[in-house]
């Protein structure tokens, strides 16, 4: 993984100190909450329902067991004991005091991490598939240029104030683990005919209230002209979108109102420009990132046990994932204990997957965009003894892909912009799901819960989608089916009327019922419901309404 320079390491100082005292100035009243608000931002700090929050960048997902102890020391030490991973591979801290967070900073800085541009209307984190690097199906490792591109954001001049906030993702992998259509840009590494590898770029997708999937405008940009031309992108967005309306400031906004021809013409105009300047990526200065993530090349060819222990051969089943280097595995640890809640992990769980990933792991561990970890890299020899680690620390729950791998936002419970809660019910529909056994019997189904519209829990890209909305003061939930995060992208479409909280366990229950009763051999839920439509559940899904 990369690792600071003299450079970095100043930059998040200078930007600690800096945040420390703006963090006095507001505790001693110099500081109003409104004029404190947009420099908390801007180091990852927002004003949730009951405290502060904090949220840490984890960039690409990627981390290793001593960044590991450290956030699981800042827990016990600073919060309840406890971090929540997040769906864009960041970590969430629910209970910081104010005056401690320059304190939980440094603490983060003298391990190589930071909190900024985990807010505010800037180039945010950058994601990327959370297997890279280990990926079977991979063409190449795309966290290099996630780097790539996080160094060339981090304190970008001119896209600090954007019009709204701006992800990117890439994915190098057949399959798009990475949601790069569901991005304001996403990169999908791509070899053209000449056998040169390079990127497809796709501009305009996001969730949230008008959810929108990318469009293809450049089917293949050279890596030398990466940066030039994500340049371009985000200048023609800094210019022509909308600063007078919030709801409508996103790029996919921009994009739809011009047309993806024409906003694709404009780019080009501007990439013209500026395509031969400095901002040409040297082969050298790529090779040199790239070495910072090399993988395992090779191991004992030794084969994934055959065993008679059904539950651990069960999580094989479900949590274990073919790597490119025979003899290894990668591993997921799911964050979704039955009734629990999805991506939250305690102090002294994140200390047992540090110990695991130091021992048998290669030292590296991986945060996903469905709020689960991974460990990429585990020699085939070493399976067992990882499991016996996870069980002893509650971790090795074999349901990764099942319908109860829920994905939820934190809800009403902690964010003052929910309108619903989303945890209870997460909790109350893997409760369900579990003792009626259609977690196992379902397969492949992802369900997703959002409290409110602006979509953290992805709910629009989820086989099933619960959106928490209020009417006239009461908490009712819409389902959406058909969604889809991947190379398969899609979003979701409501069904009916919003139903009760108490009501939706039920619901899905009986959703999954009728898929199990109508669909073909071996066919996947979103394959069924591709085939017979919504409507052959909706029945379902109302019938005690």
């Amino acid at each position: 993984m990369y690792q600071y320079d003299s450079y970095d390491h100043a930059m998040v100082a200078d930007r600690i100190a800096e945040f420390r005292d703006q963090v006095a100035r507001r505790l001693d009243g110099r500081l109003t909450e409104d004029q404190f608000k947009p420099l908390r931002l801007m180091n990852g700090v927002y004003l949730q329902l009951h405290a502060y929050m904090l949220r840490v960048a984890i960039p690409y997902g990627t981390l290793n067991s001593t960044q590991m102890r450290t956030l699981a020391g800042i827990a016990r030490d600073y919060d309840k004991g406890y971090g929540h991973f997040t769906t864009r591979q960041n970590l969430q801290y629910n209970w910081p005091a104010l005056v401690d967070i320059p304190d939980i900073l440094d603490r983060l800085a003298a391990v190589e991490m930071h909190a900024i541009q985990t807010s505010g209307n800037c180039i945010r984190n950058v994601t990327a598939d959370p297997f890279a690097g280990a990926a079977a199906d991979e063409l190449e490792d795309g966290r290099p240029w996630a780097e790539i591109i996080r160094q060339w954001s981090s304190f970008h001049p001119e896209f600090t104030f954007l019009p709204r906030k701006f992800k990117i993702a890439v994915n190098g992998a057949k399959a798009d683990r990475a949601g790069i259509r569901v991005h304001d840009i996403g990169l999908q590494i791509v070899r053209n005919d000449a056998g040169e590898t390079g990127f497809e770029v796709w501009v305009g997708g996001g969730q949230g209230r008008t959810p929108r999937l990318g469009h293809l405008i450049k089917p293949f940009l050279a890596p030398e002209d990466l940066l030039s031309y994500l340049t371009a992108c985000l200048r023609v967005y800094n210019q022509h979108g909308r600063r007078d309306n919030l709801y409508k400031a996103r790029i996919k906004i921009l994009v739809e109102a011009l047309g993806p021809d024409e906003y694709g013409r404009q780019v080009e105009d501007e990439w013209a420009v500026i395509r031969e300047g400095e901002l040409k990526l040297p082969a050298a200065e790529i090779a040199r990132i790239r070495r910072f993530f090399d993988q395992p090349k090779q191991a004992e060819p030794t084969p994934v046990p055959v065993t008679e222990n059904r539950a651990f051969a069960r999580w094989l089943d479900r949590n274990r994932r073919d790597h490119a280097v025979e003899g290894l595995s990668s591993l997921v640890i799911s964050l979704k204990p039955i009734g629990g809640t999805p991506g939250d992990i305690t102090d002294a769980q994140m200390e047992a997957v540090a110990d695991l990933a130091e021992r048998f792991g290669f030292d590296e561990i991986r945060a996903t965009p469905d709020q689960n970890l991974i460990l990429p890299h585990v020699r085939n020899g070493d399976l067992e003894a990882v499991w016996n680690g996870l069980v002893e620390a509650g971790l090795a729950t074999a349901n990764a892909g099942l319908a109860t791998d829920i994905v939820a936002c934190p809800g009403l419970d902690y964010c003052n912009l929910a309108n619903a809660r989303s945890i209870p019910i997460a909790q109350a529909i893997s409760t369900l799901l579990e003792a009626e056994g259609l977690s196992e019997k379902a397969g492949d189904v992802t369900i997703k819960i959002d409290g409110c519209i602006n979509a953290c829990g992805h709910h629009h890209v989820a086989h099933i989608g619960v959106l928490g909305v209020d009417k006239r003061g009461e908490e009712f939930y819409q389902i959406t089916l058909g969604g889809a995060f991947g190379s398969d992208a899609a979003i979701g479409s409501i069904i009916g009327k919003g139903l009760a909280g108490e009501d939706v366990p039920a619901a899905i229950a009986r959703l999954l019922h009728t898929y199990l009763d109508i669909r073909a051999e071996n066919e996947r839920f979103i394959d069924t419901l591709r085939r017979v439509g919504s409507d052959a559940f909706k029945e379902a899904i109302y019938a005690d309404a």
